[in-house]
């Protein structure tokens, strides 16, 4: 993506909210690692893994939990220090996917998850290339929000008049292919996952909460907005309890 002081700002604003993104954002379905075996063609038990972006360490979990061999790269000191408190057994290291701290033909598999938008893909791809062996993949994966369920439209609609955005646009931005490589290397495979859990409505506000787009907003209009969000999901959810259901977006590409 194009670096700009908004999207440094952004991308940097993790580090401050280290300790709720950690404890409210939600996890990956086990169904995901079953269609990274599929497309990869090979168990992530025993594969070499960098995941990239690494952040509170939410997906180094799951893949640890495969058997994967996995190392963190997280560019926030914030972020990492999470990382370590979750993860003690999980190395990580700081860097980031423009300039991935890795060897030549390293790796089995290279992951980003929520976070290949933080990358420019024009330096990225080539740098993923050069770090995978032969055979090797690069996954991309994003948690969004499925506008078939009402209430989650409805809720996107108002965090889009709120922020002034095109939700639906930010949507299909991480399913784009051309976007993920725009130098045209890879070839992308693209599945989507559907999963959801329950949570009470404290955890989704602050799982909201702790997306980018708030946390550079001020505290004056992030209160307000969330204070009214409790209103508007409490008349659907009169017991509190929200059920949050995502549609995993994936792009996996395989080396030659």
């Amino acid at each position: 993506m194009t670096t700009t002081p908004h999207t440094a700002a952004r991308a940097h604003s993790f580090n401050a909210a280290a300790a709720q993104y950690a404890a409210n954002r939600p996890s990956y379905p086990a169904e995901l690692m079953d269609v990274v075996e599929e497309l990869t063609g090979r168990p992530l038990a025993g594969a070499r893994v960098a995941d990239v972006g690494a952040g509170t360490g939410i997906s180094a979990r799951v893949l640890a939990a495969r058997g994967a061999r996995v190392v963190g790269v997280e560019p926030g000191e914030g972020m990492a220090t999470e990382f370590r408190r979750a993860l003690p057994e999980v190395p990580v290291v700081r860097g980031d996917g423009n300039r991935l701290p890795f060897q030549d033909a390293c790796l089995d598999l290279l992951t980003y998850a929520q976070s290949w938008h933080w990358t420019d893909p024009a330096r990225a791809v080539p740098e993923a290339v050069r770090v995978l062996r032969p055979g090797g993949a690069l996954a991309l994966w994003w948690n969004t929000t499925p506008y078939d369920v009402p209430w989650l439209k409805a809720q996107a609609l108002r965090m889009g008049r709120h922020f002034g955005i095109d939700v639906a646009q930010e949507k299909n931005h991480v399913s784009r292919t051309d976007l993920a490589d725009p130098t045209g290397t890879l070839a992308f495979t693209h599945r989507t996952v559907r999963w959801s859990r329950r949570v009470p409505v404290d955890t989704h506000l602050a799982n909201i909460g702790s997306h980018s787009m708030f946390l550079v907003d001020t505290e004056e209009r992030t209160t307000a907005f969330l204070t009214a969000e409790r209103a508007h999901l409490l008349t659907t959810f009169p017991d509190g309890i929200i059920e949050e259901t995502y549609d995993v977006s994936l792009l996996l590409a395989r080396t030659p």
